[in-house]
């Protein structure tokens, strides 16, 4: 039960992060500025998330996840009312702000409180439920947002979250029981100026490079302090006695693979519905309407997958499975690349789903096994870690994407314009290859790695310690 207050609170959480992007052009109306700088409000809750997802694991400790849960619902329900409420960019800005605060907070604490109260052979199934929000709301988000705005109103995208908020706080009330630690160790400060800065740097600067015209010199600097900041980080985390990021948890080979060659899998995955729907549209020349219909596939392979994860695991291991099923994920990108504007639509549909089978798998495996040897005193760091990694390669996923069609656009002789389809066909290769190198990191585990979550036996046990 807690897994699914967790599942639905998230779905609130992605599914608001994805809807508004249709209701760009009604709110700059509303606030009579231009469509473009709207996006403002977009990349304000993005920052404050990625700002403060890292504090998320020491907050937990220090007054108790369900707590922290539920002020994290107040904190997004009420900054949602705000912004809906909002009579000009300004207040739509800092309310976004605020919303990101709570969205900061609802990811890795939520996540946490799951696998603290689940037992290890369960983790699974678990895991699987508060997955499948991160796999679902992009789909269903635009199709979702364009009925809303185009119905009722786009102050409705945020108004929606009212009701969903109240019972998500309601349930955790009455399903989680309040733990913290005793004597949680003192807040690293200076850790959460550095990581804090690594993650606003490296948010700004993919944003700036996505836009359209790109900011590549700020865009450029920006990157250059990031990985400053980064280094910094790392100096300083390993040199205090009380972290903000445990560093320890990467000696863990399953969670240390899953935070590497994982995340490079992850910028692949969530890439394809950033280029979907602009090659179906800007490529085939496909309306709204009809691209949403058809990455709705992509959904349905989602929810097929979900019965068959948990039995594939135990019969096979992570090891096997990452490295299979990630072999035929990237297949489909790939495929996905050589689909043509007369390509039929039920081919399309059935290459949509096989992706979006091979998606749901990979990324409920990748995640489980993150927490699968993770000890109990280093779930909070963990948790913590592993959402601000995944928060960035959400962000890097666009990124590069835009990157792609752009430096395909230069290789074939044009500068601007819309991307054409050779341009998508060029970035799906190169996701796919992407997809197929961030495997090797998961070669080398045993094939006994994580095997008490999956409980896949094995008749030799191998350590998961480097």
């Amino acid at each position: 039960m807690v897994a699914l207050l967790v599942a639905g609170a998230l779905f609130m959480e992605n599914l608001d992060g994805t809807i508004i992007a249709t209701g760009l052009p009604k709110i700059g109306q509303a606030f009579h500025v231009a469509a473009v700088d709207v996006n403002i409000g977009m990349t304000a809750y993005l920052l404050a998330v990625a700002v403060f997802i890292p504090i998320s694991g020491w907050v937990a400790d220090r007054w108790g996840a369900r707590t922290v849960f539920g002020s994290a619902i107040v904190v997004f329900t009420l900054a949602s009312v705000l912004c809906g409420i909002s009579q000009n960019l300004w207040e739509f800005t800092l309310a976004r702000v605020l919303q990101g605060i709570g969205g900061a907070m609802m990811v890795p604490v939520g996540r946490l409180m799951v696998v603290r109260v689940t037992p290890k052979d369960q983790i699974m199934m678990a895991i699987a439920w508060t997955i499948w929000p991160a796999l679902v709301a992009p789909i269903l988000g635009p199709p979702l947002g364009g009925f809303i705005v185009d119905h009722w109103s786009w102050r409705w995208i945020f108004l929606l979250n009212v009701p969903l908020g109240i019972g998500c706080l309601i349930a955790n009330w009455i399903l989680v029981k309040n733990t913290h630690e005793e004597r949680p160790p003192v807040f690293d400060f200076l850790g959460f100026l550095l990581v804090g800065g690594t993650c606003f740097s490296l948010v700004y600067a993919m944003e700036l490079i996505g836009r359209e015209p790109a900011n590549w010199t700020l865009g450029g600097i920006l990157f250059v302090v990031s990985a400053a900041c980064a280094v910094l980080s790392l100096w300083h985390l390993r040199r205090v006695p009380n972290p903000l990021f445990d560093l320890e948890v990467l000696r863990i080979r399953t969670f240390s693979a899953v935070m590497w060659g994982g995340s490079a899998f992850r910028v692949a995955i969530f890439m394809a519905p950033f280029l979907l729907p602009l090659m179906f549209q800007l490529g085939f020349g496909l309306n709204a309407f009809q691209s949403g219909s058809l990455t709705l596939a992509v959904f349905a392979g989602n929810l097929a997958m979900k019965p068959v994860t948990t039995p594939l695991l135990r019969r096979f291991g992570f090891r096997t499975v990452l490295l299979w099923n990630g072999v035929l994920t990237a297949g489909t990108l790939l495929w996905c690349g050589l689909l043509q504007p007369w390509t039929p639509h039920w081919l399309v549909l059935i290459v949509l789903f096989l992706s979006g089978l091979g998606r749901s798998m990979q990324l409920t495996s990748l995640t489980t096994m993150g927490y699968a040897d993770l000890p109990k005193e280093k779930m909070s760091t963990g948790s913590a870690f592993a959402s601000t990694v995944q928060q960035m390669t959400v962000g890097g996923g666009v990124a590069f994407g835009v990157l792609l069609l752009r430096g395909s656009a230069v290789l074939h002789g044009r500068h601007g314009g819309a991307p054409q389809v050779i341009d998508f066909r060029w970035a799906f290769y190169v996701v796919a290859a992407l997809a197929l190198l961030s495997l090797l990191d998961v070669r080398t585990l045993p094939h006994s790695a994580g095997a008490a979550v999956s409980g896949h036996v094995m008749e030799r046990e191998e350590p998961v310690e480097a």
